[in-house]
């Protein structure tokens, strides 16, 4: 609640292991205070019915969020029967609180008092928010709160990829541009676009102004250092995705409502990842980006982006430690027996892909008929067992 600015943002501090160490003893502390002073069996009573309250709330958020036909809402389970078993569950569980009898049913209504009061009274101000409800006054002519892909772009970080997601192939088979020189923002989206443009088959002007135009109404995230313009279109069957790394930093225009209003400058940014997925999979797209922002959210990425002396070491930054193996061949290790043999030739666990080779100061894209040689530098991915499989058999 305090990284959404609905609670005083000392909450969200964290410690060097990365715990919200404040919101942590204070949540203790109320715990402790209410078992100590109070009868824990009535306390036990109002809990549960404050999880009723959760679950009727719960309940409608589910028939908000089908109703609102949202592109990027992407559960992995739907509820059967609907919208009865929803509509039973906002139902039932609002009976079974005033069954409870006097107490618990005021301590429902002061909870939802108190929150209504707390919102107009100090978060109203600070936060831009709105809801899926604005998503079906939209099919009713009225308006939409466009900024409800962010929020589920926040909740798909947390959530993580789905197996059937190709996060680790599309990272090993993106672009990488690197510039040395200064450049301004519209010079990166242009070169990006050039790229995607010969790519794809689509106008050049299509993707520049569909990644323009995301980062004017606050579309792009941006943080630590790192920006993330992204589109979808019909014309493309798989992701593709452009890497750029700038040496000097990008100032990047953003509108204030996302950024928030604890932001008092501009971004500088020298990480670009420029995603373009196809339109009919909507949900995929938002995994991926929620992906590559749950790495832009550590502090120490942007040290190690620009310190990273290739394009194989930038791109295994992204890729997930357990899905893949870099492994040097070298006569003296277990990775000897490697050398010499084509790729096509080799007995790789099932789901596992050697994506890049490093050799001699460039990076090449392997096919069947390629020979290994002793000093490559190899970045397989796969998952997870074929990876520890080869890291026993090929790693020392």
């Amino acid at each position: 609640m305090s990284r959404d600015h609905l609670l005083p943002r000392f909450f969200r501090f964290l410690n060097k292991q990365r715990m919200p160490k404040v919101a942590i003893y204070t949540t203790v502390g109320l715990i402790i205070l209410f078992l100590t002073a109070f009868n824990p069996t009535k306390i036990a009573k109002l809990a549960s019915a404050f999880q009723l309250l959760l679950f009727a709330l719960s309940c409608l958020a589910v028939i908000i969020m089908r109703e609102s036909h949202i592109e990027s809402y992407d559960p992995s389970y739907r509820s059967p029967f609907y919208p009865w078993l929803p509509i039973i569950g906002v139902v039932a569980p609002l009976f079974l609180i005033v069954e409870m009898g006097i107490w618990p049913s005021l301590f429902t209504l002061s909870l939802v008092v108190v929150a209504t009061v707390w919102y107009f009274a100090y978060a109203q101000e600070r936060v831009t928010r709105g809801g899926a409800i604005y998503h079906i006054f939209a099919r009713l002519g009225k308006r939409r709160y466009e900024g409800l892909d962010r929020e589920l772009r926040g909740i798909l970080k947390e959530k993580g990829l789905r197996d059937e997601d190709p996060f680790d192939v599309v990272i090993a088979h993106s672009h990488l541009i690197d510039i040395t020189t200064p450049v301004n923002f519209g010079q990166v989206v242009r070169r990006a676009a050039t790229y995607l443009s010969k790519r794809l088959s689509v106008p050049k002007h299509v993707l520049i102004d569909g990644f323009l135009q995301g980062t004017q109404v606050g579309a792009t995230p941006v943080s630590h250092g790192v920006a993330l313009p992204h589109m979808r279109l019909h014309e493309i069957e798989h992701p593709e995705l452009v890497m750029i790394r700038t040496q000097n930093a990008v100032h990047v225009d953003i509108e204030e409502e996302f950024l928030g209003e604890e932001v008092t400058e501009q971004p500088m940014v020298h990480a670009f990842f420029f995603l373009v997925s196809p339109e009919h999979n909507p949900g995929q797209h938002l995994r991926i980006l929620a992906q590559i922002a749950d790495h832009a959210d550590d502090e120490r990425f942007v040290k190690r982006w620009i310190k990273a002396k290739n394009e194989q070491q930038l791109k295994e930054l992204l890729l997930r430690h357990e899905r893949y193996l870099s492994l040097k061949l070298r006569k003296d290790s277990k990775s000897s027996s490697l050398i010499g043999q084509a790729i096509r030739d080799l007995s790789l666990p099932q789901e596992t892909l050697i994506a890049l080779i490093h050799r001699d100061g460039e990076i090449i894209f392997p096919r069947g008929r390629t020979q290994l040689k002793e000093g490559d530098r190899m970045t397989i991915i796969g998952e997870p067992k074929g990876i520890q499989k080869l890291s026993e058999e090929y790693k020392g």
